[in-house]
């Protein structure tokens, strides 16, 4: 159908979805308006650009795509701009409120009020890049340090931008997995507080603010549509900002939802095996993947829930394809605009791109 990319054969589990309320429980409206509020307040806020490539949509045969364009959110550069930073700030929020012994507000911390608590409050994440980054962006405005652990194929270029606001980045010899438990470790071992897009048992509040704040993202989306799209191409990684995306989707849409596909790499494909296994299971990552800031091996699972429940259909690509779609983006077809995307941030385009050349797979979606 397309001569865009080479050949690729994407892996395709077709969900066995399971009933539930995980899109209204596990992130509460309240939770996204909270989050919309605050966000909404910080400076430098608008909406990202939800941009129509409609040269591409004719190429593949569809009736038309559009890719929400996160990359200048705050000038990060950073799909992941919006959940790291505003979890940063509500672990300042309930931390300080309890040093203080009295409530304090997103506000207080927003414009400085408790400067001084929030200097003492050392907050700690693992990450690919782009959930540090958007961590180490939101230290630096609320005044708390910021330590950032990063693992061996993480790129210089990734770490340096994340001292250069601020962080002080220690770097593994391992993968993701373990520079997530090195971060737990030390932040028990020292009295840091973690701000994990990832939950585990007994850590919830954090990844859940991660989550509630993709939600400014999945509102501005559908405020710009008169109608639901009829399907969603969403990177997988942890599932956090997937599953946070689609919360969003379903509290505005109702049954009228979009089918939702979940979009990792081959190399690190937790939620796809977790789908295909029918529970959340973990995934031994071998070889790093080009798309590095979905090289996770575990699922969260506060996002599992909602995923198992909403996602329609879970697809891995292969590595050859994502060179092409960064390029794609860079270099479009016509008219469509240009996009500076990095390997991550195209993963969904790239699925539907290699999907609609798949006979098969696509007609399965029609």
């Amino acid at each position: 159908m397309t001569d865009l990319f080479p050949p690729a054969k994407l892996g395709h589990v077709a969900a066995n979805m399971v009933a539930g309320d995980a899109a209204h429980r596990v992130l509460s409206e309240q939770d996204f308006a909270q989050a919309r509020a605050e966000i909404m307040q910080w400076d430098g806020y608008c909406a990202t650009p939800l941009v129509s490539l409609p040269a591409l949509a004719a190429k593949i045969g569809v009736g038309e795509i559009l890719y929400k364009d996160e990359g200048p959110r705050f000038g990060l550069g950073s799909f992941k701009a919006l959940g790291g930073s505003y979890a940063a700030q509500r672990v300042l929020q309930r931390e300080v409120s309890k040093a203080v012994g009295q409530d304090v507000s997103l506000e207080d911390i927003r414009l400085g009020a408790y400067k001084d608590e929030c200097a003492k409050i050392t907050l700690v994440s693992a990450t690919d890049g782009n959930h540090g980054r958007s961590l180490a962006w939101g230290c630096q405005r609320f005044g708390a340090p910021c330590r950032i652990y990063i693992h061996a194929e993480v790129s210089e270029g990734r770490a340096q931008a994340m001292r250069d606001l601020g962080a002080n980045v220690v770097r593994i010899t391992g993968d993701y997995d373990a520079s997530v438990l090195l971060a737990k470790k030390e932040a028990e071992d020292n009295g840091w507080f973690v701000v994990s897009d990832t939950s585990w048992p007994g850590y919830s509040e954090p990844p859940r603010d991660v989550m509630s704040g993709y939600g400014v993202m999945t509102q501005e989306i559908c405020e710009a549509l008169t109608q639901a799209p009829t399907h969603v191409f969403l990177q997988g990684g942890v599932g956090g900002l997937a599953a946070g995306v689609v919360a969003g989707i379903r509290q505005y849409w109702g049954e009228n939802g979009p089918r939702v596909v979940i979009v990792e790499p081959k190399l690190a494909a937790c939620l796809f095996e977790s789908a295909r296994v029918g529970k959340a299971v973990n995934f031994a990552i071998v070889d790093e993947t080009l798309m590095a800031g979905l090289s996770c091996g575990e699922p969260s699972g506060m996002a599992w829930e909602i995923l198992v429940q909403e996602a329609s259909d879970f697809l891995t690509i292969p590595e050859n394809i994502v060179a092409p779609a960064v390029r794609l983006m860079a270099r479009p077809l016509d008219s469509d605009p240009v996009v500076e995307a990095g390997e991550s941030a195209i993963a969904g385009l790239a699925a539907l791109v290699a999907a609609r050349m798949e006979d098969d797979l696509s007609g399965q979606w029609a």
